[in-house]
């Protein structure tokens, strides 16, 4: 800065003293020249101080160069002066601000200290909270960094994930059902078997393998209140039940609560799951027989159910699937120690006739039949009526039911009211909000569970209702949350048992109507779920399963290799059956054959069905058959009348080992 001034001044001084100083002969000529060649002024004025032409001699140049010193001393003075003074307003600026500081940071300590004398000094995470008595908080927390709508399997499932990645994480569940969450499977399974007369209050159970257990996922103890989450000091999952979202403001990353109350959030999960759906003949009829109805799926139900088992004479289930077949063999036990009378109907040819083959879908009816019930296959309800003090089942072909009470088992609804206020996309096809491969619907909203629909890249777009999938997709969506971005790649399974003596596992796509390749071998004792939950020690089979790995079966080489002919009346209760979909497997289900879920997967859609075939022809398989579809004749399969084992043919692909263990 200083050598430019004093250039500046310089160049004005030689301006002025250009019409002062006396010039001599030629110096207008010469500085004329200078000019046309446009040489810098400055460099015009050395040059003519350096001339020694000038009238006066040494005198006028003397002169000159005093000025020009005098003037730059003059502007290096004002610089000096300059700076100092600015530099002494910054030090007192900087000196203000400290003091400043200092006394607002002893206020602070003032008043700290006064409130320490009343309540608790807050943690870190407290601090800033605007309510420090536990009884003043509100019941609601304004704000939840991880909230998850719904509080079922896969909402739990994330919530643990959450914790699991980050241990400070506050994780706030909203559920509309008034008990913490639970598991589902043993409504209708284990918790009919249980001989402790106060099971619907207790809801604990006996698994098969005779360990005791409760329905819930974990204790009362677990969670934190919802309204000191904001003010644990290590984070917790909280639980607000009986509270129901209605409204989702996407923009706002805003929910409302049924009585108003509005809790924003960072990233949220929806796991709202899904609703029984109820028969339109039954929709139609009147409040009286709505009074009579079960739409099965909550705790509540479940008491409900086992009440009016103990009341009434008949009960009937509407629907031949999982959950139908399922309580009707429970509720079977009860028929001859009450006298209790089970009907089942169903529009299909038999139990479970949308996922087994035919001839496993007759077996299973006369399973059914055999622990009493009254099984009505092809029968589709016509309307339904009060007369007397009885429900009247009619048929379309005339057939008429005289019952107590009804349990409609006919599916679930998934629960997408929230897509309409949230903008989020509901597949038209399968139902549920549409999500892409790491279950997202929106950059900070997930879905999980049956309300979700996602792509399998194996089998296309699905949407699955089993307890094995949401424990999955809820625990991916939970680690998705906390930043992991992996997508959806595993192969859900889901089980079913008809009573601690029958069951059987599945994994893929599972459908009737798709060709099937089975094969099976006698069954001993401990090919069934009470065996197998012995020797794996969990009674709910995917709590384990998910994370197991495909172990190795050790074939024992003493094993006869000779040709046997199967006996009349001899028992094959155990196989494999294969689904078939553009000859390739799509689906496997596990026919009282535990424990191997590992192994199926490694088979999921890659075997061709010409290689299976061309494999079973030339390997040692005691019995095979397959089905062209559904409705396939008994003469139609292909026998191989052999022990039962089959080499591997390809250990990436497909192990024999997995059916070495029949």
């Amino acid at each position: 800065m200083f050598p430019c001034r004093v250039a500046a001044v310089a160049e004005k001084l030689a301006r002025s003293l250009r019409f002062l100083t006396p010039r001599p002969r030629g110096w207008a000529a010469a500085g004329n020249l200078l000019q046309r060649r446009n040489v810098p002024l400055k460099l015009q004025l050395s040059r003519q101080m350096a001339s020694s032409g000038a009238r006066g001699g040494k005198g006028d140049s003397s002169v000159l160069v005093r000025i020009v010193g005098l003037s730059a001393l003059g502007a290096g003075v004002y610089v000096y002066k300059t700076l100092k003074e600015d530099k002494q307003r910054f030090n007192d600026r900087v000196e203000a601000m400290a003091m400043k500081s200092q006394d607002m940071k002893s206020t602070s300590e003032v008043g700290a200290a006064s409130q320490a004398t009343k309540e608790p000094r807050l943690t870190t995470a407290e601090q800033g909270a605007p309510e420090t008595d536990p009884s003043a908080r509100p019941e609601c927390p304004s704000h939840a960094p991880f909230l998850l709508i719904g509080g079922g399997t896969a909402a739990f499932a994330a919530a643990r994930s959450i914790r699991a990645r980050d241990p400070g994480a506050r994780v706030l569940i909203i559920s509309e059902d008034p008990d913490l969450p639970y598991m589902r499977p043993p409504l209708s399974k284990e918790l009919w078997f249980s001989e402790d007369p106060n099971v619907t209050e207790t809801l604990r159970f006996k698994q098969w393998n005779g360990k005791e257990r409760s329905i819930y996922f974990q204790p009362p103890s677990f969670y934190v209140p919802a309204r000191d989450l904001p003010y644990t000091e290590n984070g917790g999952v909280a639980v607000l039940s009986g509270k129901k979202v209605v409204h989702m403001d996407v923009r706002g990353s805003v929910v409302k609560l049924d009585d108003g109350t509005q809790i924003s959030y960072d990233k949220c999960l929806i796991a709202t799951g899904g609703s029984p759906r109820n028969l339109p003949a039954i929709e139609r009829a009147g409040k009286d027989v709505h009074q009579r109805l079960t739409l099965f799926r909550k705790i509540e139900d479940f008491r409900a159910l086992e009440k009016i088992s103990r009341e009434v004479k008949s009960i009937t289930i509407i629907g031949g699937g999982f959950l139908g077949s399922e309580l009707a063999c429970a509720l079977g036990r009860k028929v001859q120690a009450r006298g209790l009378e089970v009907i089942q109907m169903f529009p299909e040819n038999g139990n479970m006739g949308k996922v087994l083959p035919e001839y496993l879908s007759n077996w299973t009816t006369d399973k059914v039949k055999r622990e009493g019930v009254n099984v009505m296959p092809n029968a589709v309800v016509k309307s339904v009526c009060v007369c007397g003090n009885r429900l009247v089942i009619k048929l379309k072909d005339g057939r008429k039911v005289e019952t107590d009470h009804i349990v409609a088992a006919v599916g679930l609804e998934p629960n997408v009211e929230l897509a309409k206020s949230a903008g989020l996309e509901v597949d038209s096809d399968f139902g549920g909000f549409r999500v892409n491969a790491e279950l997202q619907a929106r950059s900070n909203i997930w879905v999980a569970g049956d309300a979700a629909c996602f792509y399998d890249i194996k089998l296309g777009r699905r949407r699955v209702e089993h307890h094995d999938h949401a424990v999955v997709s809820g625990r991916l969506a939970g680690e998705n949350m906390t930043g992991a971005a992996k997508p959806y790649w595993h192969q859900s399974m889901f089980w079913s048992d008809l009573g601690p003596d029958v069951g059987y596992e599945a994994i893929g796509l599972v459908d009737s109507s798709l060709p099937t390749v089975g094969v099976f071998a006698k069954a001993t004792a401990k090919d069934t779920p009470k065996s197998a939950t012995e020797q794996s020690g969990t009674g709910i089979r995917s709590e384990s399963e998910t994370e197991a790995e495909a172990s190795e079966i050790t074939i024992s080489a003493s094993s006869p290799s000779t040709p046997q002919v199967p006996k009349q009346g001899e028992d094959y209760g155990k196989g494999v059956i294969f689904y078939i979909r553009d000859k390739v497997v799509v689906g496997i289900v596990l026919w009282n054959i535990f424990n191997r879920m590992p192994i199926a997967r490694k088979v999921r859609c890659f075997l061709s069905i010409d290689e299976w075939l061309a494999h079973l022809s030339s390997s040692s398989v005691m019995y095979a058959a397959y089905v062209g579809s559904n409705r396939t004749s008994q003469s139609s399969r292909i026998h191989f009348h052999r022990k039962l084992w089959l080499s591997t043919l390809d250990s990436s692909i497909f192990t024999g080992d997995f059916l070495s263990c029949l």
